[in-house]
């Protein structure tokens, strides 16, 4: 029996369900999409959440079989099951495949049609990323960062409303900011090319650079964003953008002065201030739509 809850436990482990918290990309558009008028269904969007769990999952157990000789050599994957040898290396194809196939399942039958094609999206450039892209330079980062855009974009599907330019600007600059700061953990850790081809192609200065530039990027469409959307309310449409410039400040001060940023999880559940951020902008965008468009 204890075999049996080593197993499970290792299983888990291998999925990662903790990192199924960046999925909180997927609810992003939904407080504009509704004060749009537009209207999501509760079972659709859990199916959404479901699917992109799944896939995701999948992507990372994929990632784990196919880098695990490399893992052995990196002081913190080398303990993933698959690197440790706690599972066997055959768990890798066939729990990934499996994974995949229940997540596009649920985004095809039980999610708006559009949500099924984003999740195929994500499970190619996860596989293009994993097999080729995470070698080379700069490719790797936008690669990364699509993952979370593609989040975004599913959000959007879930409600039945296209993505805008700002919201894609937007995302699409704070997933940059995210996939540099990895990058730069990477460096800060001391590996190399030897783990990483990609990192031969990158120094702390330039990628300093990249993520004063990202971050700039995202606090300036944003800031834009808010004058121009519809649905937030005179008076009211500049209320979320302080926290929006406090969590980015509060990223690249943890960036530069702890060297963190390796997981965005990691950085969101260990710092007290990026989660009254996200909590605070939730509830000043709330407080900043338009209550006479709102369904």
């Amino acid at each position: 029996m204890s075999d049996v809850a080593s197993a499970a436990r290792e299983f888990v482990r291998l999925v990662r369900p903790r990192d199924w918290l960046k999925n909180v990309f997927v609810l992003l558009p939904l407080p504009f999409a509704l004060a749009g008028g537009s209207r999501v269904e509760p079972a659709a969007l859990v199916l959404g959440l479901v699917a992109m769990s799944l896939t995701s999952s999948a992507a990372y157990v994929f990632n784990d079989w196919w880098d695990a000789e490399r893992d052995r050599r990196h002081p913190r994957k080398r303990r993933r099951p698959l690197a440790a040898g706690s599972l066997p290396a055959a768990a890798g194809p066939a729990v990934s495949a499996g994974l995949a196939a229940a997540g596009a399942s649920a985004a095809y039958l039980g999610a708006p049609a559009p949500a099924g094609l984003v999740v195929t999206a994500y499970l190619g450039l996860q596989l293009l990323y994993t097999l080729y892209g995470k070698h080379v330079p700069l490719v790797d980062v936008f690669l990364l960062s699509s993952g979370f855009v593609l989040r975004v974009i599913l959000g959007c599907a879930l409600a039945g409303v296209p993505p805008s330019n700002w919201l894609l600007l937007c995302s699409s600059s704070l997933a940059l900011l995210l996939a540099l700061a990895k990058r730069r953990a990477d460096l800060v850790e001391g590996l190399d090319e030897r783990h990483r081809p990609s990192l031969a192609g990158y120094n702390r200065a330039f990628l300093d650079q990249g993520l004063a530039v990202s971050a700039g990027l995202t606090i300036t469409a944003y800031a834009l964003y808010c004058m121009d959307a519809a649905v937030l309310a005179p008076g009211r449409e500049f209320a979320s953008l302080p926290f929006v410039v406090l969590g980015v400040m509060e990223c690249l001060r943890m960036v530069h002065a702890e060297d963190s940023g390796g997981s965005p999880v990691d950085m969101l559940l260990s710092s007290p201030v990026l989660l009254a951020c996200s909590l605070a902008w939730g509830a000043a965008i709330l407080l900043s739509i338009r209550v006479s468009v709102a369904v």
